[in-house]
């Protein structure tokens, strides 16, 4: 009783088509779709970002191998 079934989905599917339109609906949808595309990318910048910087901190370093003096 507690969940909605397909034919209460349908019911407000079709109230908000009747609303909005399906014109206004299409836009909405595009607008959606260019906001997660943009967030994505902003993501994927930034983790290019990053690794970009540790590659250049990583050539900056000096690799060096401490060795044990003997005493004779």
């Amino acid at each position: 009783m507690g969940s909605l079934s397909i034919w209460h989905w349908l019911i407000v599917l079709v109230v908000i088509v009747l609303v909005f339109g399906t014109k206004k609906l299409g836009n909405v949808g595009s607008d959606l779709g260019k906001a997660v595309k943009g967030f994505k990318d902003g993501v994927k910048g930034e983790e290019e970002k990053t690794a970009a910087s540790q590659q250049v901190a990583d050539k900056s370093t000096i690799d060096v191998e401490a060795k044990e003096k003997s005493k004779l």
